[in-house]
């Protein structure tokens, strides 16, 4: 049951009526001893006027910033409800945060209370609280009953909510002193240099962006008469963030996933119809399907083989011949039915966004029958700014402008945003508001675009672009695209500002690096291979077959093999999947430097 977006004051007001409408329907799912069970929406309502008691009964005002740190869960919409509903602002962090971001963020902030939902959090973020003075109690979901030798002091969530079961707190009345200007949340950008800021996102920057996902996906939706959603990206992320409330509107239920090593399985318990992740997580679903093709019989290979072909065929717009035609009917029942199984059966969209599709990523898994709708958008622009529409999916592209949504192209190409979705500006920092956000348009730092038809084009990224010596720009992630689809390759991050020729660091696939060890009994250690002249050969061999589609100055002339993922933990990875540049380029300065 979809409702008009544009009706709605708040994300809270929208809250209410579908939780009074749909009370005693299923909303969020979430696994206890190994089974989905669900709270209905009468039940998360039930809970978010209880948690608002709590909070306004610890004194938290209207404005007051609320942190909360937590893997997806039901609690976590919850507690996100019930900051807004007090008509306080959610600030989230992401679980992979180490003490000094959680530090940065409580302080930067002026949070007064946090929400995080177990021990092994509290862990990191206990000691930042403890160095926050403003910040007096934390709520654990957990109960653990776990006893820190810490000064803040940290409050049961099923206790405090039991303890004010006798108030009452009316949502319907709560909503009316909400206005969609009103900043909801402050999401902190992961950002690839220096300290995130905070993005100050209204209530009405969010709503227009569930307007816009509606009139996108109507033409999927409406022939739905139950929606499934499975949730794993981060809800601290702006993207999955904002995607709670859309679901809201629409009335689906919300499935939560028990983590990336589980994905699989619980699309397969859960049978979602739509699914959002980031490009990271698709190049490994490629790299994961092309790997596991190998141990299939040498039927089943040339089965897929064939579908892929005739899948691209029909992305391209060729026309098949008669026998083409029936031969693309049979496998869609003996292939492509069986891949869409593996991810539940009733997939109708897997929806991409926080950077750049690899191309013949999308275009490989589209051929596969599994439709991928690459979107665009920044945290700054609530966040969606563009989405490629169901009836035409173009993967070269990041689709048309979001309904509400108002995007030019700038003199010197850079992609600029106005409407309602776009930020109230950046918390405490009006030096970098005035920077970004300038005449009502924010300047994203994106190069673009459109074609014939509308649809947005990203074509690089003004910080990320390497000037070399000879003043040529040239775009890295372009490259690194094309190095990172080799199976022999996982991340790369190109280097070569200033300098009279390009370079890259190269981490070497895992698997593929295990695999060839073997057939070359070699004992498989990637800290050795890296080392290993043998394996170097094979690596040099990609790279320059990865040069033949390369211009002149986009050439890799050398490179540095590292043993070191790029990962969160270790800082080189924003928790948005982004590599952090300055951060690599800090690491491995001297071997770069040495490369020269």
């Amino acid at each position: 049951m979809s409702v008009d977006f544009d009706k709605f004051k708040s994300v809270i007001s929208l809250f209410d009526k579908q939780s009074t409408t749909l009370s005693e329907k299923p909303y969020l799912w979430y696994k206890i001893n190994n089974e989905y069970i669900a709270l209905t929406w009468k039940q998360v309502r039930n809970k978010v006027e209880k948690l608002s008691i709590v909070l306004k009964n610890l004194g938290i005002l209207k404005g007051d910033r609320v942190v909360i740190v937590s893997e997806n869960r039901p609690e976590w919409l919850i507690s996100d409800l019930a900051i807004m509903a007090i008509g306080a602002i959610t600030v989230p962090a992401y679980i992979t945060n180490t003490i000094s971001d959680h530090e940065h963020i409580i302080k930067h902030s002026g949070a007064r209370c946090l929400i995080l939902s177990n021990h092994n959090l509290a862990q990191k973020v206990l000691p930042a609280v403890a160095k926050c003075s403003q910040c007096q109690t934390v709520i654990k979901i957990e109960n653990d009953n776990e006893i820190y030798d810490n000064p803040v002091s940290v409050l049961s969530w099923k206790s405090l909510l039991e303890e004010n079961i006798e108030q009452s707190f009316n949502l319907t009345t709560a909503v009316e002193e909400h206005k969609r200007q009103d900043t909801a949340c402050i999401i902190y950008t992961s950002g690839t240099g220096g300290y995130p800021k905070g993005v100050m996102l209204s209530h009405g920057a969010m709503l227009t962006n569930c307007s816009g996902a509606e009139y996108l996906l109507k033409e999927i939706v409406s022939n739905l008469d139950e929606i499934r959603f499975l949730s794993w990206l981060p809800l601290s992320h702006s993207y999955e963030h904002t995607l709670q409330f859309y679901i809201i509107g629409i009335g689906a239920q919300i499935y939560y996933a028990e983590g990336i090593d589980k994905l699989l399985i619980n699309m397969g318990e859960t049978k979602p119809h739509f699914m959002t992740a980031v490009p990271r997580f698709y190049d490994s679903l490629h790299a994961k399907i092309s790997q596991g093709l190998k141990k299939q019989s040498k039927l089943s290979q040339i089965f897929f083989s064939e579908t892929i072909r005739l899948g691209k065929k029909i992305y391209q717009g060729e026309n098949l011949s008669g026998f083409e035609h029936f031969k693309n009917s049979i496998l869609n029942k003996i292939v492509r039915k069986k891949v869409n199984k593996r991810f539940g059966g009733d997939l109708k969209a897997l929806i991409s966004g926080g950077s750049a599709l690899n191309f013949e990523v999308g275009l490989y898994l589209t051929a596969l029958g599994l439709p991928l709708l690459q979107g665009y958008g920044q945290t700054e622009t609530g966040p969606v700014v563009s989405a490629n529409p169901p009836s035409k999916i173009k993967l070269d592209t990041v689709g048309i402008v979001f309904k509400g949504t108002k995007v030019k192209i700038a003199d010197d190409g850079e992609i600029l945003v106005s409407g309602e979705n776009v930020m109230n500006g950046y918390w405490n920092d009006p030096k970098s508001t005035s920077s970004t956000l300038i005449n009502g348009w924010i300047h994203t730092g994106d190069i673009g675009a459109f074609d014939d038809e509308g649809y947005l084009k990203i074509t690089d990224r003004k910080k990320d672009i390497i000037v070399n010596a000879g003043g040529d720009n040239i775009s890295p992630s372009r490259v690194e695209e094309k190095l990172n689809i080799e199976p022999e390759i996982s991340q790369s991050m190109m280097y070569g500002d200033y300098k009279n020729y390009l370079v890259a660091i190269i981490v070497p696939d895992r698997e593929f690096a295990k695999k060839w060890a073997e057939d070359n009994n070699k004992e498989f250690s990637i800290k050795e291979l890296i080392k290993d002249e043998a394996f170097l050969k094979v690596i040099k061999q990609t790279t320059e077959k990865v040069n033949k589609n390369l211009s002149a100055i986009e050439k890799i002339r050398k490179f540095l093999l590292i043993d070191n993922e790029f990962t969160i933990e270790n800082e080189m990875m924003t928790p948005t999947m982004k590599v952090r540049r300055f951060q690599v380029k800090l690491n491995y300065s001297n071997q770069l430097e040495k490369l020269y």
